[in-house]
């Protein structure tokens, strides 16, 4: 189903389609497929009682039902692979209006409504390395704020290791935090805001609109080194990883006196750079994830995050399987003939089946292999098979070039035809 998309889920069962699909009903009936589906489970249905007992309080599991599904996912993402160098931690959106209180609306994102996941991701590739779902304001917080809490859950020292350079947007970046991953030898970089408590203020660190474009400002308080950009708005970047300044320029579009334009090398701060190269980790992933999503519309509202749970699954399988092959020095399959190897394997279906020959043409030929024309009518004459069967004894020149069956052709009686009638 992440291989064709078809409107709705029984059209994948239909036979009188002119899209008709095979594989779905050789794999198993439609109905058998409705019964799973309807009566998909991840959790223990009497633990899942105790949980709903517990509404209200600190200890109750909104995602309880999802719980078993989710811990293996995100031990599997873990267990097989270890990152590179750089990473991302971004927001991603599963679509979805179901209410449940958990769902959020996020403006600037494509999937607008949905569930979110706080995602950290490799950012040479999009592997999902860890991920959580947000279920509303928690009642186990440390005091610096939801951002913090969101970053600390999803950088893990244990498994990670250190070195890395983590890159984030101005939802997450504090001082705080930075101070907190340094601390444990991680590296960060980010955008922020300024008006987020301990950043420079505006008029410490200031830029305005008549600031010349690749003006740059900088501060440093201990690890930390804030800098502010002028290209066609300021930007503020905060980085434990980078000088403010290394030389690097960018093009840009400049407007001449007479109106033409010209492209002028541009200063740009290093921390802008290197946050532009490496922050796409998570939307990569994103990318990735859509273009083979078996995702499609459910009355209940974890399933869209199951569909979403095996998304990521087998775009993490397949960028880990590109990862071994450039190990190797091979070429690897393309994303889609992975898909297909993968849904044949789990099938137990061959992917390439053998072409089918196509049936002899059934035509009527002479019984006598003479040359004359005129001997054919009286050499070699069989009884008619079917009007041998009605009871008839009639004999004929003609047969049945496939079959080898003698059958009448004539303006009286057209026997081939009948017969043939008969077998299909």
């Amino acid at each position: 189903m992440a291989l064709l998309k078809l409107d709705n889920v029984l059209d994948y069962w239909r036979k009188d389609h002119f899209v008709s699909v095979p594989l779905p009903a050789q794999v198993m009936s439609r109905d058998r497929y409705r019964t799973i589906s309807w009566n998909l489970h991840l959790s223990d249905p009497d633990e899942d009682f105790q949980n709903d007992s517990k509404k209200g309080t600190p200890h109750h599991d909104r995602l309880f039902r999802l719980r078993p599904l989710m811990d293996t996912i995100k031990t599997a993402c873990k267990a097989f692979y270890h990152p590179h160098k750089y990473l991302a931690v971004d927001e991603r959106m599963v679509a979805s209006k179901a209410k449940t209180g958990m769902t959020q609306y996020m403006k600037a994102k494509p999937t607008k409504w949905g569930f979110k996941l706080f995602v950290i991701a490799d950012s040479r590739n999009g592997y999902t390395i860890e991920f959580s779902v947000y279920t509303g304001k928690s009642d186990i917080l440390s005091g610096h704020g939801l951002s913090y809490d969101v970053v600390m859950s999803l950088v893990q020292a244990g498994y990670l290791g250190t070195g890395y350079h983590i890159y984030m947007d101005n939802f997450y970046t504090s001082p705080k935090l930075f101070k907190a991953l340094h601390a444990l030898k991680f590296a960060a970089c980010g955008t922020y805001r300024e008006n987020r408590k301990d950043c420079p203020r505006p008029q410490t660190n200031a830029l305005t609109k008549k600031s010349k474009r690749g003006s740059i400002r900088r501060i440093r308080e201990g690890p930390l080194v804030f800098v502010k950009w002028m290209d066609n708005r300021d930007v503020a970047v905060c980085s434990t990883i980078h000088e403010a300044y290394s030389g690097n320029t960018v093009q840009r579009r400049q407007k001449q006196r007479d109106g033409s334009w010209i492209r002028v090398e541009t200063p740009c701060p290093t921390p802008v750079a290197e946050y532009n190269a490496h922050m796409g980790g998570v939307d990569l992933s994103d990318q990735l994830i859509q273009y083979y999503s078996s995702k499609h519309k459910t009355m209940r509202w974890y399933r869209s995050l199951f569909y979403h749970f095996l998304d990521i699954a087998t775009t993490n399988s397949y960028i880990m399987y590109k990862e071994v092959c450039l190990s190797q020095q091979k070429k690897p399959m393309t994303h889609r003939a992975f898909m297909e190897e993968l849904s044949a394997e789990l099938c137990g279906k061959p992917v390439h089946t053998p072409p089918v020959r196509a049936p002899a043409a059934h035509l009527p030929v002479p019984i006598a292999d003479v040359q004359a024309a005129s001997d054919r009518a009286t050499t070699g004459r069989r009884k008619c098979e079917h009007c041998y069967f009605q009871g008839k004894r009639k004999d004929t020149p003609w047969k049945c070039k496939q079959c080898d069956v003698a059958l009448c052709v004539s303006l009286e009686r057209n026997c081939f035809e009948a017969w043939h009638e008969d077998l299909i």
